[in-house]
């Protein structure tokens, strides 16, 4: 086993390294203390000038990094503090827990076979480029405290490192210089451990800084970046640096302009019946693909590599780095990779993992962001799938396959990833149509002032962090004060849900579409998990778009009707020798005058796969027969009704008046 610096090395050596580089060129001025009466603008104007970096240059990687916002002074999922995003590795390495899977669960999400053992894996150290709060520290002399937590002071130490950058490149400085001439230092800035990498981020902060770009912080502070629409980067700094170069192969199923390399899952027979940690198809031939599905890691950048080329663990078919948005890619899209939890899905979907902790209240970079955007609408633009929140769903979303799966579900990316922000780089097409009588919602609340007092982030019953989010609460009456909903499948003692992080069971998330139940002034109610919900929606300050399109409902003489966690075909079309699939409703029913939006309407299908190499009877073949179900907004995850049983109508047609 090689060797591995410690936590206390790393920061002498990085301490030593960061001295020695900046002995002859000391800060220009004493850090002074915060004064209220200056605005986030000019404290970005006076680091630019005090370090001697153009501001446009520190406002564009700024923005790269956490869109200006402070976070209330709390890590990113790759542990970055503050504006300018100055990172602690070791603070990451200090979270609980590895990847999602449990020891006992089978994220395969398929019964027809012995659940794939999974082992548990010790974590990988981060990257040592992460550390860059303590360089930061020594740079400016301010305590690695105030660092995180002072928005001026975190800018001084972001203009201190760029400075500090272009003087190990021998660029010109000063905050008159030419911004073209910062492309290495931008770069670098990155903590990409690759070319391909590094470029990617400097492409995207020299894009924002021509385009230019505003907005008001989560803080409420209001920032400018000036377009400066002829700017053309010197590119060849990037040569300095020295980075590795990404081998790009032929098939990698990415999109030109970002950074991608290829770090194959292994297909791989373990013995005894048992092989992993991914299946074989040739989708779309074989089978349609109609979910993108958004996961996070649970796991540093390393770990999480680690984890998907372990042969007896399980798999996705890209993951996404935090702190400069890079893809690596490891099954095929026209493979299956074992990450939903409900084989229905996976057998339909593609799997992409962000690095991140979504129990920890940490928040995800711009960086990535944007490449995980740039990717999905690559892949949905090749794959045929709409653009919308029917298809392009979290693995909050993923319903379990029977009743007794339900529970065990997952929850990430979890309410604190931005829906809206995330669409709107996806550049995805909205319908912004409706009235409150076309009889539809798309949730949709202002995701820097929607702040839900969530509790249990780092420490059950304290609450979390005050920040943005993408989750709207549900209660169970037009009232603040009203109990939320109950979730019977997580709660079958019909006790409310509560606004614990993890505890999805009475919230709807931004861009999902649910049918109109009811309202009452500011009040809206929604048909969810066969009751109403209600959520504050105001008229000046909407927490909820109208919109139109098509509900299910239950068909006339049904009284109620089963919800199930998959669609399969019904036992007549199992060939012979492939045991039948039972189609096992859930805990729940929709009941007669209950409306629930239609995402899409699909065959009964199985897709079997149950050994190495496909010597089973019936293996690698789409099984479907003549059932046809209807996916439909039934709560926080999707589900699926029988289409015998429903109605599909227009969403206006016997919409509430």
């Amino acid at each position: 086993m090689p060797s591995v610096t410690s936590p206390t090395s790393r920061r002498v050596l990085l301490a030593a390294a960061v001295a020695a580089a900046t002995a002859i060129v000391p800060p220009t001025t004493t850090p002074a203390a915060a004064d209220a009466s200056v605005t986030r603008q000019q404290q970005y104007a006076a680091a630019a000038a005090e370090y001697g970096v153009p501001e446009s240059v520190l406002l564009g990687v700024s923005y790269l990094q956490s869109r200006w916002d402070t976070n209330a002074g709390t890590p990113s999922t790759s542990g970055g503090y503050g504006p300018m995003h100055l990172t602690d590795a070791e603070y990451v390495m200090s979270l609980p827990g590895g990847h999602h899977h449990d020891e006992d669960e089978d994220p395969r999400g398929d019964d027809s076979r012995p659940a794939h053992p999974v082992d548990s894996t010790e974590k990988a150290p981060p990257a040592e480029s992460l550390q860059t709060l303590d360089a930061a520290a020594t740079l400016t002399g301010t305590s690695e405290e105030t660092l995180r937590g002072e928005p001026a002071a975190n800018i001084r130490g972001g203009a201190a490192l760029l400075a500090s950058y272009q003087r190990e490149l021998a660029g010109p400085t000063g905050s008159t210089s030419d911004p073209a001439a910062w492309y290495g230092a931008v770069a670098r800035y990155s903590g990409a451990d690759s070319a391909d990498a590094a470029a990617a981020f400097a492409n995207e902060v020299y894009g924002t800084i021509r385009e230019g770009a505003s907005r008001t912080t989560d803080d409420g502070q209001r920032i400018t970046l000036t377009p400066h629409a002829d700017l053309v980067p010197v590119t060849s700094w990037l040569d300095k640096l020295g980075l590795r170069e990404l081998a790009r192969p032929d098939g990698l199923e990415c999109p030109n302009d970002i950074s991608c390399e290829w770090i194959p899952a292994p297909y791989q027979d373990l013995g005894n019946g048992d092989y992993g940690n991914h299946d074989l198809s040739d989708r779309p031939n074989r089978q349609k693909i109609e979910y993108i599905v958004i996961h996070d890691t649970e796991a540093t950048w390393a770990t999480t590599l680690k984890l998907v080329q372990d042969p007896t663990y399980v798999s996705w078919h890209y993951s996404l780095r935090s702190v400069d948005g890079h893809i690596a890619q490891h099954v095929k899209t026209k493979d299956v990779g074992w990450h939903a939890g409900n084989w229905y899905v996976n057998a339909k979907s593609v799997g992409l993992e962000h690095e991140g902790f979504a129990a920890q209240g940490t928040w995800y970079t711009e960086a990535m962001y944007r490449t995980s955007a740039k990717l999905v609408r690559h892949l949905a633009t090749r794959l045929g799938i709409p653009m919308d929140r029917h298809h392009i769903i979290g693995h909050d979303n993923i319903p379990g396959t029977v009743a007794a799966n339900v529970r065990g579900m997952h929850w990430d990316p979890g309410p604190y990833w931005d829906w809206d922000h995330y669409f709107e780089l996806m550049k995805a097409p909205e319908i912004n149509t409706g009235t409150p009588l076309t009889g539809l919602v798309r949730i949709e609340p202002d995701f820097a002032t929607n702040r839900p007092a969530f509790t249990g982030c780092v420490t059950a019953g304290v609450p979390c962090p005050s920040r943005g989010s993408s989750s709207v609460i549900l209660r169970s009456a037009p009232s603040p004060d009203a109990p939320l909903v109950n979730d019977i499948a997580l709660r079958p003692d019909g006790t409310p849900n509560t606004t614990h992080i993890s505890d999805h069971g009475a919230r709807a998330s931004t861009g999902q579409t649910y049918a109109i139940a009811d309202r009452q002034g500011d009040w809206t109610a929604i048909w969810y998990l066969g009751q109403k919900a209600w959520f504050h929606n105001p008229a000046d300050a909407p927490t909820a778009q109208w919109t139109v399109g098509l509900v299910a409902t239950p068909k006339p003489g049904k009284t109620t009707i089963p919800v199930y966690g998959r669609a399969y075909p019904e036992e007549a079309a199992y060939p012979a020798g492939v045991p039948y699939q039972t189609i096992s409703p859930l805990q729940y029913t929709l009941s007669a005058g209950q409306r629930y939006a239609v995402g899409n309407v699909l065959p009964g299908e199985y897709y079997r796969a149950t050994t190495f190499d496909g010597s089973a009877p019936g293996d690698w073949t789409v099984i479907r027969g003549e059932n046809q179900y209807v996916q439909i907004q039934f709560g926080h995850r999707v589900m699926f009704v029988n289409r015998d049983d429903v109605q599909i109508l227009p969403s206006a047609l016997g919409a509430p008046r």
